[in-house]
């Protein structure tokens, strides 16, 4: 029987980080039986819940299967093909041993509307009831996607169709669902440094992937031309970790190269909620819905438990698939779906953000009066846009001093070239302040004493 001390806080994404990094370490082998919901479930003093979306997000990114009466088993996973960067469920536990983490990044518990979503949910169970209770369709519950689609509108000024709106459970399943629609054969262009999980998820489904370097302006279509790549993800209006922002005649390029060989655009809008100065700057989808994937989640603006994402398909795609997955099933229960849908008509979600951005923007400014106090050489860099920004110290000799220093201090902290998905020269000394799980008081009484030996 599994037996884990889970985290009180997002049990199930605890859960779930636990058995990928025993899957990923070849603790749990290929083929080897999993227990059942309810037998785990009961070990752990958890609730089925919990275990079932844990066993979901495993199943939805290829750690794990199932077979029908039979349970759940482990995959075959080639642990030497898993992405350089050590998984962040390897550094579970010593999160908790810093003062301030400028890496995990979720939004605290407390900026939750929980009044709000209290009271929504008790108004879908009255106006639903039994309704609740019946099969998803697999593309989502039809309100929220209207409501996606109006949202869309109001504040990214994009015409989306509500039929094209595809709900997941998260953006991992959803990056599964694209392979599987244009094809395990052809080539992912993602962007390096990146986010690590995209292409690592894309090789999980079986397919291959190419490397971008990202510029001061985000991502050059000559890099793209001479990757031979069939599709490209990206995310031009704020990109992880380096934070830049493609241009619009960037961009362009980008879809001129799409509509010239038939090939698919991926654009990840990860955090276009959060540009603390201006307006969100326009998406690519709008440029071009024909051959521009447009996605987006919920677990930056509501809460990392809130394994909810959604795409926006072309026309060809969303055939494609309704025939491939038109008999499943949505894996995002009704409930959450109607409640979700009740705060965006309402209204709610959009005050809710306006709150968010108030309060990262007294983070933000927190960040900047700490680096002055500190008279630390470092030169910080940021565009308004998204919850993190990179930090320069040019007097560092090395990455690990860097990381050291601030581990010394009671900081978790990560560098540019820990993003590197290949070697890239010219991204050393540059820290990534994550500041979206730090608060001002916790900024504030940083403090300097220990350094690192060079």
């Amino acid at each position: 029987m599994l037996t884990y001390q889970l985290e009180n806080k997002n049990k199930y994404w605890s859960l779930y980080s636990r058995i990928r990094g025993d899957i990923l370490s070849g603790k749990l082998r290929g083929g080897e039986r999993l227990p059942s919901k309810r037998a785990l479930a009961e070990n752990l003093c958890v609730s089925v819940i919990t275990v079932q979306t844990a066993y979901e997000q495993l199943l939805a990114e290829g750690y794990i299967f199932s077979r029908q009466r039979s349970g759940y088993f482990v995959a075959e996973v080639n642990v030497e093909n898993r992405d350089p960067r050590p998984h962040e469920a390897e550094q579970t536990e010593r999160r908790k041993d810093f003062d301030v983490d400028f890496v995990t990044g979720s939004a605290p518990a407390r900026l939750f509307p929980f009044s709000v979503w209290a009271k929504l949910m008790r108004g879908v169970l009255a106006d639903c009831g039994e309704h609740l209770l019946e099969r998803v369709p697999c593309d989502g519950d039809a309100e929220l996607k209207r409501a996606i689609a109006g949202y869309l509108y109001r504040t990214r000024g994009i015409d989306v169709h509500p039929q094209r709106v595809v709900i997941g459970a998260g953006a991992e399943y959803l990056y599964g669902i694209i392979v599987q629609l244009i094809g395990r054969d052809k080539l992912f262009a993602v962007e390096n440094p990146g986010y690590g999980k995209i292409s690592f998820t894309y090789r999980l489904n079986g397919a291959q992937c190419a490397y971008i370097p990202v510029t001061d302006f985000g991502t050059d279509c000559a890099d793209v031309e001479k990757s031979n790549a069939d599709v490209l993800h990206i995310s031009p209006s704020h990109q992880f970790p380096t934070g830049a922002v493609t241009p619009v005649s960037s961009r362009a390029r980008l879809i001129a190269w799409a509509e010239t060989g038939g090939r698919y655009i991926i654009e990840d809008d990860y955090d276009s909620e959060f540009r603390l100065s201006g307006k969100p700057l326009q998406c690519t989808y709008g440029l071009c819905p024909d051959r521009v994937i447009y996605m987006n989640t919920f677990s930056k603006t509501l809460a990392p438990s809130m394994r909810m994402g959604y795409m926006v398909l072309p026309p060809e795609l969303y055939k494609k698939y309704l025939y491939y997955f038109g008999n499943s099933a949505c894996a995002v229960p009704l409930f959450e779906q109607k409640t979700l849908a009740a705060m965006l008509d309402g209204g709610y979600f959009e005050r809710h953000i306006n709150r968010m951005k108030n309060y990262y923007r007294t983070v933000r400014r927190a960040v900047y009066e700490k680096a002055e106090k500190l008279g630390v050489s470092c030169i910080l860099r940021d565009t308004g846009s998204g919850l993190h920004m990179l930090a320069r110290f040019p007097e560092a000799p090395s990455d690990g001093y860097i990381k050291e220093t601030a581990a010394a201090n009671g900081i978790n902290v990560k560098c540019l070239s820990d993003y590197m998905l290949e070697p890239i020269d010219g991204l050393e000394k540059y820290a990534v302040i994550n500041y979206s799980g730090a608060t001002p008081e916790q900024i504030e009484n940083i403090e300097i004493k220990n350094r690192a030996p060079v």
